[in-house]
């Protein structure tokens, strides 16, 4: 049957077709869409399964929350959704304390576009399966604890923009890419990768940045390098590449950053490199590249540091260096073998910024140009040491008005020191030994009051040291030796009691040694030898407690040696040969248990070698030419005469005759007067605790017999560590308690009224960042302070042992709960409290690792008012002592935040104040200064950025929460030790930053 339709019924059936076909096609497309959703859904439930996050913190907590199938997975945190369709296309959940490893299943997001991982502790391998991810533009793991090889299928993803692998225990070599068309930056520093870099990953033409700083890379640069003309920024430093530096790398004109140093390079700079236009940084530091600096330097008008040092470069500078690099800041060329004059240096007066020259261990020639004084007045490091420099100092150098280290030693120079060199102010340390300057020390060298180095040794000055030198308060270290100095030592220098090391040998001093001396209570370090000082060596030495290191040789010193010089417990080094010293050897010197020099040769010395630990290492050359010494027979000396002649032991009998019945009578008495005050001591001993030590008679009470037991008799098993007043052992309590035991030694002078401030200081004082104090045991024979005991033990012992590491988070509580300790101790007690010797052998660590004040003896802690000081003889230890320490001014709070300052800076970088790179021209708070913030990452420990760098748990809200959050720290440092006291923070106001700092790390 044939059906026939109007036009309308035509219309209207293929209508009604349509709408049929669009239904299909919709129910079709959402059956794909919930299958597409499921995937997703998945892939998300099967990351947060295999990477599991720390306990307790907010972040683990949002996580456990939020990702769940109560809720669209587009709302979880960290999770970003297509506009279009509800489809995965960003995953950010950098810094979320992350663990566990990366899941697989990552590769099902499809859509995905954006991974950040970056900051967590994510360990495993990379899985292979991420090169599946088409869409794949961001990859950031950095900062992780991943291991194992860079999957190679990483290297072939068409659609990847950006990849940070950074900071993280990778090894293998590096992936040959194989398709990279879009990349921009491949940054893969701080890891574990050998081999050769592919010379094919030039092919990425659209690389910005290259990273692959300090890992273990060998072979030569690549040269193909050259070929990629976009690049801004290269960084191979601290690797083991090895040839020359292609010629090639002067192709790359947008180049604005380049570091090849720590590497074993060689051949010479290119020529070619002249044409790095753009370049603003460049490294070659410690590699053997030889050569002459290139002219073509100067066409780098951009230029902000260049560094060269420690290679084997030799000729002379071009003289025209610097003249079209007006932004230079720092220039160094130090431990190289450059020849020629100084002539470059008129064309730095160019460079306004210029904030650093370092030329020094070369072999420049010539004098010092009268150019000096017109360089920039930001200047504050002018260091040519080292070199074959002649004639005169300029007298423009007074005009660096900002100069803070000047190093002129081991020079040529000649004349006398410009009398305009006083009027820098700010001069902190000042190197002209080793030259044949002549003249006296002038009287102006008082008006340089930030002083803290003088180095005159090995010149000809002749005169006097000028009274004016009382004035540098800061002085800590006075080298000039080998000098034609003389005269006496003035008194004005022995007030300087932040003085630490004194070297004034092979002079012409003459006089007494004075019982001043022992103001300097800070001293290290004493040389007078071969002068012409005479008189009795004054016992006042005695009082030197932190000396290690003294020689009195080659004087004219007379009389006996004191007694008092057995009380320099820390002395090393001891020499009083060639003198004139008469009596016997004082057996004291037997307990100077860390001395392991002593010369007493030359002299008029007799009786008996005394036995002992020194004694028994003492060589025959250290005792030899003296007028009548026994004993020791390894030595070969005489016996000591044990037995008296016949007449002398008649006479002696006679006397006894009639002497003795007296004696015995006295004998009697005594006896009987002995017993009573042993009665009565006993009697008093039982309440010495409650009678000696009033601040303290809450505690329980722990007799001297129970301590006995507890330290298997004091046995040196259980010693903990030893100080100058005393020992400190490990006990078990009878009802089990461990402490820690702190017993006196009595004989020294000051222990007593150590022991008294102690007991009574940490009787007052109650806070949970302070060492608490359970009991004493006290009577006039024995005195002992009973401490919890610490298990983790200092926090020197963690900072600086290879089987102990501290994790980032671990470094921030530690400096947080030290704060909360001064804070307590300045300004929440009702007297303010100045600790006066913050340093990490004094902060202990308990089972939790929270950080606690210990060693309060009375050298180092004093009550005071509000806003005073306190004249102290104890000014702390060196490098963390403040540098108003020992001024008329006394200590104050302030000097605590100094002491602060310098433990927040330690705790960053891992080096201590008094390592030996800092024995030069640089301190560790100026060494910090230099670096931040453009290169502070070069100084940070590197446990921090290998591996414990995961424990940081903050907000990302930029590329380097890391840097941040170091920076933060380096910046409270740097103000807590800043060199004017009232510039510096309270420690009432450090605690809120350092909580802050914390939040930062545990709170998204």
């Amino acid at each position: 049957m044939a059906f026939l339709f109007s036009g309308n019924q035509c219309l209207l059936f293929f209508l009604l077709l349509l709408l049929l076909a669009l239904s299909l096609f919709s129910a079709t497309s959402a059956a794909i869409g919930a299958l597409d959703n499921s995937t997703d859904l998945s892939s998300l439930l099967a990351f947060k399964a295999a990477s599991t996050t720390s306990g307790g913190d907010a972040s683990g907590i949002i996580i456990a929350a939020n990702w769940t199938t109560d809720a669209p997975f587009c709302t979880w945190v960290g999770v970003g959704c297509s506009r279009r369709r509800p489809r995965v296309v960003s995953l950010n959940l950098s810094s979320f304390s992350l663990q566990g490893t990366i899941s697989p299943h990552l590769s099902n997001l499809s859509f995905l576009s954006s991974l950040d991982l970056s900051n967590n502790s994510l360990s495993g391998t990379i899985p292979d399966t991420l090169g599946r991810l088409p869409r794949l533009a961001t990859l950031l793991l950095r900062q992780n604890l991943l291991s194992g090889p860079i999957p190679p299928s990483i290297f072939n993803m068409s659609s990847l923009v950006i990849i940070n692998l950074s900071y993280n225990n990778l090894s293998g070599s590096l992936p040959i890419p194989a398709m990279l068309p879009r990349i921009d930056n491949i940054s893969i520093t701080d890891n574990l990768l050998t081999g050769q870099v592919p010379y094919c990953l030039a092919q990425c033409s659209t690389l910005r940045r290259i990273d692959l700083a300090r890992n273990k890379l060998t072979g030569s640069v690549p040269s193909s390098f050259g070929n990629l003309s976009e690049l801004v920024k290269l960084s191979l430093g601290q690797n083991q590449f090895t040839g020359a530096i292609p010629a090639s790398i002067g192709n790359l004109t947008k180049l604005q950053y380049l570091s090849l140093a720590f590497n074993d390079l060689e051949g010479e700079i290119p020529e070619e490199m002249g044409n790095l236009v753009n370049l603003q940084y460049l490294y070659l530091d410690m590699n053997g590249i030889e050569g002459s600096i290139p002219i073509s330097f100067g066409n780098a008008s951009k230029m902000i540091l260049l560094s060269v040092s420690s290679n084997n470069l030799t000729g002379p500078v071009p003289a025209t260096l610097a003249n079209s690099m007006p932004f230079l800041r720092n220039l160094r060329m130090a431990g190289n073998a450059l020849s020629g004059g100084l002539d470059f240096i008129a064309s730095l007066t160019n460079c306004r910024d210029l904030n650093t020259l370092v030329a020094m261990a070369n072999q420049f020639e010539g004098v010092l140009p009268d150019a000096c004084g017109n360089l920039s007045t930001n200047l504050e490091y002018f260091l040519v040491s080292q070199n074959h420099i002649i004639g005169s100092i300029p007298a423009g150098l007074g005009n660096l008005s900002s100069l803070i280290s000047l190093a002129l030693s081991t020079n040529e120079l000649t004349g006398t020191i410009p009398r305009t060199l006083w009027r820098v102010a700010k001069l902190q340390t000042m190197y002209l030994g080793s030259n044949r300057l002549t003249g006296s020390i002038p009287t102006n060298i008082g008006l340089m009051t930030n002083l803290a180095l003088i180095s005159f040794a090995e010149n000809e000055f002749s005169g006097q040291i000028p009274d004016s030198i009382g004035n540098i308060s800061r002085l800590q270290i006075l080298q000039l030796a080998v000098n034609k100095l003389s005269s006496s030592i003035p008194l004005s220098l022995l007030s300087l009691t932040s003085l630490i090391y004194l070297d004034l040998n092979k002079n012409r001093f003459e006089g007494l040694l004075l019982p001043q001396m022992a103001k300097l209570k800070a001293i290290d370090y004493i040389d007078l030898r071969s002068n012409q000082l005479s008189g009795n060596i004054s016992s006042a030495l005695g009082e030197l407690q932190s000396i290690t290191y003294l020689d009195l040789s080659n004087n004219s010193f007379h009389g006996q040696i004191p007694q008092q010089l057995g009380r320099l417990f820390n002395v090393k080094y001891l020499n009083l040969s060639h003198n004139f010293l008469s009596g016997v050897i004082p057996k004291s010197f037997s307990n100077l248990s860390y001395m392991n020099s002593l010369d007493l040769s030359f002299n008029m010395l007799e009786g008996e070698i005394p036995e002992g630990k020194i004694f028994s290492n003492v060589s025959i050359t250290s005792l030899m030419e003296n007028r009548a010494l026994c004993g020791a027979p390894q030595f070969k000396f005489p016996p000591c005469p044990t037995n008296v002649t016949t007449s002398t032991s008649r006479a002696k009998l006679r006397l006894l005759k009639y002497v003795l019945p007296s004696i015995a009578s006295v004998v009697v008495f005594l006896a009987c007067f002995s017993l009573l005050v042993k009665k009565i001591i006993r009697k008093k001993a039982k309440t010495s605790f409650m009678e000696e030590s009033p601040c303290l008679n809450y505690h329980r009470w722990i007799p001297y017999f129970e301590l006995a037991r507890a330290t298997d008799n004091f046995s040196e098993a259980n010693l903990l560590g030893r100080g100058s007043i005393g020992k400190v052992y490990k006990g078990s309590l009878d009802d089990g308690l461990v402490v820690a035991v702190k017993v006196l030694n009595l004989e020294v002078e000051g222990a007593s009224r150590s022991f008294d401030a102690e007991c009574c200081t940490l009787g007052q004082v109650r806070h949970r960042n302070l060492v608490k104090i359970i009991s004493t045991c006290s009577n006039l024979e024995f005195k002992a302070l009973v401490l919890e005991f610490m298990p983790n033990q200092s926090l020197d012992k963690w900072l600086y042992s290879e089987n102990q590491c501290l994790t980032l988070l671990q470094r921030i509580n530690i400096m947080l709960d030290v704060s909360m300790g001064l804070d307590y101790l300045h300004h929440q007690h009702h007297h303010v409290i100045v600790y006066c010797d913050l340093k990490p052998s004094n902060i202990l660590l308990d089972e939790d690792m929270v950080a606690k004040i210990s060693d309060f003896g009375i050298a180092k802690l004093m009550l005071i008012d509000n806003n005073s000081t306190t004249p102290t003889n104890n000014t702390g230890t060196v490098g963390y002592m403040a540098p108003e320490y020992g001024s008329t001014r006394g200590v104050t709070i302030r000097g605590d935040v100094y002491s602060f300052g310098i433990l927040l800076l330690e705790l960053v970088t891992g080096k201590k104040p008094v390592d030996t790179m800092f024995s030069g021209e640089l301190n560790l708070r100026q060494w910090v200064c230099n670096a931040y913030p453009t290169t502070m990452m070069e100084i940070v420990d590197n446990n921090i950025l290998r591996t414990e760098f995961t424990n940081l748990q903050q907000h990302s809200d930029g590329v380097n929460i890391l840097h941040r959050c170091l920076s933060s720290i380096i910046e409270v440092g740097l103000h807590c030790s800043k060199d004017l006291p009232n510039e510096r923070f309270l420690m009432k106001d450090v605690v809120p930053m350092l909580q802050e700092i914390k939040n930062r790390v545990l709170v998204n």
